[in-house]
């Protein structure tokens, strides 16, 4: 689980890993506590005849409240020990909390406790509780309750998740302390994590705009599901004529879509573009910024710009990791979808639900031919040279070329090249 981590610096702190940041400074007329409150142009909540806080209002029985005693005993004071994650607003700890009634076994769960200083921090605490209060589905992350104290100690705020034990895809991908992920797994979490953002697009009452997908905030069960999670910066989408909400940019370096950048103006499109990023990151194994490497490679982006998904070399561009487990033809249709997503015109784009149909027929694709197709020994075995029937009349210069070619062949190919070499012996070829 990771914690959200602001700054307004682009160049602070430039070594945390998919650190969400401030884009540009916040204005005050955009503190929405998490729904409430919306700037006026372009904002859907004055048009809305429902908002997300009314929502919430209707579900927020469904959430536990804790006492922060219980979360402290949960967490063994906040052991460090059991810290599984850190980021700007505070830490993720691991716990075990009882059964509301007391009965019953222990459930392990992911405690974040906020840090005490800042309204930012609390702003992002109400949103997470309320859209996460009120939003349901198998691809996005479970909050359990919460805990708001106001004490003579301080504010204390924390949240208690439902815990997903194989962290995020951004640890699989990039990090070679866990095993590589499979080709169709990657696929599987590719299609989860787009019938999350398409729920929150198309299926709600209220049309949700998560603003901050990445591929840290995708995380993974058990099972390697994908579920969405932080939701600190999601905002309500537009309603009635209104084609945007106009906003302060906030979101992450590398993902955030470009015309929201320059104009402030979100829409569910800019949750499209961040996911044609990602998609680019499960190909290549690559982050969308990576400072380490030549110039011009620095920015995933310009990088597979270079390798068309139609260009011979576009495998070039395929995560090593792989080791050429993968189908070439579904690759090639996903670079073209990442492609779409990435169009510079935001309603160019496809929306999330065409994107999730687009997925299920490239993995319908990729099962159907399950590994890329090695053709570096074609070449020998449709040689037409070796189809040649040998001359009845003595050797000629070339005959022998072709034997000693072919005994040297069947050295390195192993067994590929021997039969027909042994159909030449037998023809006497000499």
């Amino acid at each position: 689980m990771k914690c959200f981590f602001y700054f307004k610096d682009r160049n602070r702190n430039r070594e945390r890993k998919s650190a969400p940041v401030v884009l540009q400074d916040q204005s005050k007329s955009d503190i929405s506590g998490g729904g409430g409150e919306r700037v006026t142009k372009s904002s859907c909540s004055t048009s809305s005849p429902r908002s997300f806080s009314d929502l919430y209002e209707g579900k927020a029985q469904n959430l536990r409240v804790f006492t922060f005693p219980e979360l402290k005993q949960a967490t063994n004071n906040f052991n460090r020990l059991l810290k599984i994650g850190e980021g700007g607003f505070g830490c993720v700890y691991k716990g075990n909390i009882k059964p509301a009634d007391g009965k019953g076994e222990s459930t392990m769960v992911a405690i974040k406790k906020l840090s005490r200083d800042g309204y930012q921090g609390h702003k992002q605490w109400v949103a997470e509780v309320q859209f996460l209060g009120v939003v349901d589905h198998p691809n996005l992350v479970k909050l359990i309750g919460y805990c708001a104290v106001d004490g003579e100690r301080g504010i204390q705020r924390l949240l208690v998740y439902e815990i997903m034990s194989n962290k995020s895809l951004e640890d699989h991908l990039f990090s070679t302390a866990f095993p590589a992920l499979s080709w169709q797994r990657r696929l599987q979490i590719a299609l989860g994590a787009a019938q999350g953002l398409a729920y929150l697009h198309e299926e709600l009452e209220v049309q949700v705009i998560y603003r901050d997908f990445k591929s840290s905030n995708v995380l993974l069960d058990d099972d390697f599901k994908p579920k969405l999670s932080d939701f600190g910066l999601a905002r309500e989408g537009p309603t009635g004529m209104h084609t945007h909400v106009s906003t302060a940019v906030v979101g992450t370096w590398g993902y955030a879509a470009p015309d929201y950048i320059e104009t402030g103006h979100l829409t569910a499109k800019s949750d499209v573009w961040s996911f044609g990023v990602v998609l680019y990151e499960i190909l290549t194994g690559r982050r969308s910024l990576e400072r380490n490497r030549p110039k011009s490679e620095h920015k995933l982006l310009d990088w597979v710009k270079r390798y068309p998904a139609d260009c011979r070399k576009f495998g070039m561009i395929m995560d090593p990791r792989l080791e050429n487990q993968y189908s070439l033809n579904a690759a090639r249709k996903m670079a073209k979808l990442a492609d779409t997503c990435l169009l510079k015109s935001a309603k160019d784009r496809p929306k999330m639900s065409q994107i999730v149909e687009t997925l299920k027929q490239i993995i319908q694709i990729s099962g159907e031919n399950s590994t890329s197709i090695d053709t570096s020994f074609q070449i020998v075995d449709d040689d037409p040279v070796v189809e040649e029937k040998p001359k009845q009349m003595g050797a000629t210069e070339s005959a022998k070329r072709r034997m000693a070619h072919l005994a040297k062949l069947s050295e390195h190919v192993g067994g590929i090249s021997r039969r027909r070499f042994m159909i030449m012996q037998k023809a006497k070829v000499t």
